[in-house]
C-alpha cells in the first residue's frame, strides 16, 4: 500500500524536472500508473468482500506516534477504486483535452500529486498521516484550480478553496490531537475499540465539532458551500475527477470513518441531518436556475454530497448501506457528465445550455454516454445504478426510528431528488435534444481518448444497475460494514415488487421530469437569484474575511512600520509586560540582600569597563567607535563567562563578538557619522525603559536564586547524552538530538526563505507589470 501511495508523488516529482522530455516521448503512459493501481485493487476483492482486511505498519517518528500505518477495508477499498479507476479516465481524457497545453507536464504532475495524497487520505490508520495526507490534497487542489494561473477568476476561486479547506483542516488537526490524547493512540483501527472512552468524555461536543468543521469544509456542505461552484473555474479534467469523486467525498470518508468511533449519539446525529438535510436542499434548488452546465453540475454535486451526510446522520443499516451504493453512483454520472461538459466546451466553446441544442447529431456518442447518466442521475428503474441508489435513500427514510421525523426525512428527500432529476436531465439531455443550430454544424467529435471514458464510466452505471447484487457481493457490503463495526450483508435487486418505496422513485422521477420540461432557466432568472447574494452564506463569511484582513492591516501598519528602532523597543516592552506579570503572580522574592556574595575586586573592573563602553556606545558620533565599544561589551561577557566555569560559551562568544565585530567594521567603515536628530523626550522613554528591563531582569535572576535546586533535567542529559545520542559533548548533543526538531524547523524555514530568493532572482516582469 505504502508503493501505490508513493509511485505518484515519485511520479509527480519526476514530472517537475523532466517533464517536458517526459511528456513529449512518454506522455502517452500518464494513464498507466493510475490504470495498474485500480488493477492492484481489483484483484484485493476476494480478500475484502470475505470480510478481512489488510495492514501495514512501516516505521516512521515513532517518538511521535507517526508512522506510516496503513489499513485497507471496505471503505478504503471503495475510494481506493474511485480515486484510481476514476482516475484512469481522467488521464486518458485529460492528454487529448490539455493537448498542445504549455504546461501539460505540470498539470499532470499536480494530478499524480493528488491523487497520492487522495490515496494516503484513505488508506492511513495513523492520526497524524491521515492529516498530512489531507493537507495534501488542499495544496495539490489548489495548484489544479488555479492552474489557468493567468486568470484572475481561476486564481481567486483557488484562494477561496485554499481559504476554506485550509481553515477545516485547523479545526481537523485540533480535534485528532485531541482524540489521540483522549484515546491514547494515533492509531484509528485501536480507537474503535476505546469508543467508549471518547463517548464519555466532558470534551466530546468539542471533538466531533471540530471534525464536523473539517469534513464540512472539505465536502462543502451548507454554509462552506460556496467554495466549490467556484472551482470550476479549474480546467474540465479537474473538476471530473477532484469535485465529483474525490476530493470533495475526503469529507464524507472522514465522517464514515469515523462514524463507529464517534457516532451513535444524538449529537452526531442531529447535526448531520440537520447540515447535510438543509446543504441538499439549497444546492438542489439552486441548480434548477443555472444556466452554465459546470455550474449546474457543481450545486448538484454539493446536493449529492449533503444526501450523503445526512444519510450518515441517520446512521442505521439501511442509511450506511445507502451511502456505500450511492457514492458508486454519483460518481460514475457524476464523473461522465463533466467529462461530457467538457467535450462540449472543447467543441462549440460555450457551456450554455440556453445556447446549445441538438449536439446528439455530431457528438452521438457523447450524447449516449450524457443520456445514461442522465438517466441514472434521475434513478431510471430496472436500468441505472441510479435507481437502486435512490430506493435506497427512501428505504433510509421510511425505516428511520424516530416515526414522529420519518415522513419530514423522506418529504425532504423527494424534493431534493426531483431537483438533481430535473438539474441532471438540464446537463445531460437538453444540449443534445431538438434543432442543431447552424454555428454548431461543422464541429466533430473529437479523439477516442476524450469520449471513450465517460462512455464507459456510463456503461459502468448501466452494468450495475442490471446486476446490482455483484457491487453488493464484491464492495458496498464490506463498505456498509467498516461504517457499521459490524458484518453487513444487503442484497441489492433492481426489482422489489409494487412497494411504497417503488411508487415514490417513480413520482420523484415524473416530477423531476415535468420540472425540467417546465423550467426554462434563463440569465433573467439567474440574475434575479444573484440579487439575494447579500445575504449568501459566502457574502457574509467573505464580509467577516474582509473584516479580518482590515482588522490585520491596521494592526501591521501600526506594529510594522519600517523602524527597527520601533521593533526593538515593542518587544522589549512586551518582555516586560509578560516578565513584570509572572514575577507579581509568583509571589515574593525569598533572597535577602545579604545573602548575595559580593564580587571580587577584578569583577568589579569588569563591570566598570562595562558600563564604560555602554556609554560610549550611546553617545559616539561615530559608527566605528560604536562597533569597537560593542565588541569591549561582548569581552567582558566572555570574561563573566570564564570567571563563571563555562569555558565553552566563553569561546562561542568570543569568536561571534570577533567575527560581527569585523563584519560591521567592513560595512560601516565608509557610513557618515550618526546623524542626532532624536527629542529628549524619547531618550528618557528610552532610558526608562531600557532601565526597567535591566531592573526586571536582576530580579528575574534573583527569583532564580530563590528557587531550590534540582536537578533532574541536568542529571538526565548527563546520563542520556551519550547512551541515547551518542555524544560526549552534553551542550552539542541537547542542541542537535534532543532539539532536533527545533533544528529542522529553523532548517525549513532557511529553506523556504532562500526559496522566496530564489524566486525574486529568477523574475522576469513584463513591461506592463515593471511600470
Amino acid at each position: 500500500m505504502l508503493l501505490t501511495v508513493l509511485s505518484g508523488l515519485i511520479l509527480s516529482v519526476v514530472l517537475i524536472f523532466f517533464g517536458k522530455a517526459f511528456t513529449k516521448k512518454l506522455g502517452i503512459l500518464l494513464p498507466l500508473l493510475p490504470t495498474l493501481l485500480f488493477g492492484y485493487y481489483i484483484q484485493l476483492f476476494p480478500v475484502i468482500s470475505s470480510g478481512k482486511s489488510l495492514i501495514q505498519n512501516i516505521s516512521w517518528v515513532p517518538s511521535l506516534g507517526v508512522n506510516f500505518d496503513f489499513h485497507l477495508d471496505g471503505l478504503s477499498l471503495l475510494f481506493s477504486l474511485l480515486i484510481t479507476g476514476i482516475g484512469s479516465c481522467i488521464f486518458f481524457y485529460g492528454r487529448t483535452y490539455l493537448k498542445g497545453h504549455p504546461y501539460f507536464d505540470r498539470f499532470f504532475g499536480y494530478l499524480l500529486l493528488f491523487m497520492s495524497a487522495m490515496l494516503g487520505v484513505v488508506l492511513s490508520d495513523n492520526l497524524l498521516l491521515l492529516f498530512i495526507f489531507w493537507e495534501l490534497t488542499s495544496i495539490s487542489s489548489f495548484f489544479l484550480i488555479g492552474f489557468n494561473n493567468q486568470n484572475q477568476d481561476s486564481r481567486k476561486s483557488a484562494i477561496t478553496a485554499l481559504s476554506i479547506t485550509g481553515l477545516g483542516g485547523l479545526f481537523l488537526f485540533a480535534g485528532l490531537v485531541l482524540i489521540a490524547h483522549i484515546g491514547n493512540t494515533y492509531s484509528i483501527s485501536e480507537l474503535i475499540s476505546r469508543k467508549d472512552i471518547l463517548l464519555n468524555h466532558n470534551l466530546y461536543p468539542l471533538i466531533v465539532s471540530l471534525l464536523f468543521i473539517g469534513a464540512f469544509t472539505k465536502s462543502a456542505q451548507f454554509p462552506f458551500h460556496f467554495w466549490l461552484p467556484g472551482a470550476m473555474k479549474a480546467p474540465t479534467p479537474v473538476s471530473a475527477y477532484l469535485h465529483s469523486a474525490t476530493m470533495v467525498k475526503a469529507g464524507i470518508y472522514l465522517l464514515a470513518r469515523f462514524t463507529p468511533i464517534l457516532g451513535g449519539t444524538t449529537y452526531w446525529s442531529y447535526t448531520l441531518i440537520a447540515v447535510g438535510g438543509i446543504t441538499m436542499l439549497y444546492a438542489a434548488i439552486h441548480s434548477l436556475f443555472r444556466v452554465d452546465m459546470k455550474s449546474i453540475l457543481a450545486y448538484t454535486t454539493i446536493s449529492a454530497l449533503g444526501v450523503l451526510t445526512f444519510l450518515l446522520g441517520l446512521g442505521t443499516k439501511e442509511a450506511l448501506i445507502a451511502v456505500s451504493v450511492f457514492i458508486v453512483a454519483h460518481a460514475l454520472y457524476k464523473a461522465t457528465l463533466f467529462m461530457v461538459t467538457g467535450i462540449v466546451d472543447h467543441e462549440t466553446h460555450t457551456r450554455d445550455i440556453t445556447q446549445l441544442s441538438g449536439l446528439r447529431k455530431v457528438l452521438f456518442p457523447v450524447a449516449i454516454a450524457a443520456f445514461l447518466a442522465a438517466l441514472s442521475s434521475a434513478g431510471f428503474p430496472f436500468l441505472t445504478i441510479g435507481f437502486i441508489g435512490k430506493d435506497l435513500i427512501y428505504e433510509a427514510t421510511l425505516h428511520y426510528g424516530i416515526k414522529e421525523w420519518i415522513w419530514i426525512l423522506t418529504g425532504l428527500s423527494i424534493i431534493t431528488n426531483i431537483g438533481l432529476v430535473a438539474a441532471g436531465f438540464m446537463a445531460g439531455i437538453k444540449p443534445f435534444m431538438g434543432p442543431l443550430p447552424s454555428q454548431y454544424a461543422s464541429i466533430h467529435l473529437p479523439y477516442k481518448s476524450m469520449w471513450i471514458p465517460p462512455l464507459l464510466l456510463a456503461l459502468g452505471g448501466v452494468f450495475f444497475g442490471l446486476f446490482p447484487n455483484l457491487l453488493a457481493e464484491s464492495i458496498t457490503n464490506a463498505t456498509a460494514s467498516a461504517m457499521w463495526g459490524e458484518v453487513l450483508t444487503s442484497h441489492l435487486h433492481s426489482w422489489h415488487g409494487f412497494t411504497l418505496i417503488f411508487g415514490l422513485s417513480l413520482a420523484t422521477l415524473a416530477v423531476g421530469t415535468l420540472v425540467y420540461l417546465v423550467n426554462k432557466p434563463s440569465h433573467a432568472k439567474l440574475n434575479a437569484m444573484e440579487k439575494l447574494n447579500r445575504i449568501s452564506p459566502q457574502n457574509i463569511i467573505t464580509g467577516f474575511a474582509n473584516t479580518i484582513l482590515h482588522f490585520a492591516s491596521s494592526f501591521t501598519n501600526l506594529f510594522h512600520n519600517g523602524y527597527l528602532r520601533s521593533y526593538h523597543l515593542k518587544i522589549i516592552l512586551f518582555a516586560e509586560l509578560l516578565l513584570g506579570y509572572r514575577l507579581w503572580m509568583s509571589g515574593p522574592i525569598t533572597v535577602s540582600f545579604w545573602d548575595l556574595t559580593y564580587p571580587d575586586l577584578y569583577e568589579i573592573a569588569i563591570i566598570f569597563i562595562l558600563i564604560g563602553a555602554t556609554y560610549i556606545v550611546l553617545t559616539t558620533p561615530s559608527r566605528l567607535t560604536a562597533v569597537v565599544a560593542m565588541s569591549v561589551i561582548g569581552y567582558c561577557i566572555c570574561l563573566i563567562f570564564v570567571i563563571y566555569s563555562a569555558p565553552d560559551l566563553a569561546m562561542t562568544q568570543f569568536t561571534i563578538d570577533t567575527l560581527t565585530t569585523v563584519l560591521f567594521v567592513l560595512v560601516l567603515y565608509k557610513l557618515p557619522p550618526f546623524i542626532n536628530l532624536t527629542r529628549s523626550s524619547i531618550l528618557v522613554r528610552d532610558a526608562i525603559v531600557a532601565l526597567s528591563f535591566g531592573v526586571i531582569l536582576s530580579l528575574v535572576a534573583l527569583k532564580v536564586w530563590s528557587e531550590p535546586i534540582s536537578a533532574e533535567i541536568s542529571k538526565f542529559y548527563g546520563e542520556n547524552a551519550y547512551l541515547l545520542a551518542k555524544g560526549k559533548n552534553v551542550v552539542n548533543v541537547i542542541l542537535v538530538d534532543f532539539r532536533g526538531i527545533d533544528t529542522m524547523f529553523e532548517t525549513v524555514v532557511l529553506s523556504i526563505a532562500a526559496l522566496g530568493v530564489y524566486s525574486l532572482i529568477r523574475l522576469r516582469l513584463k513591461s506592463s507589470e515593471k511600470e
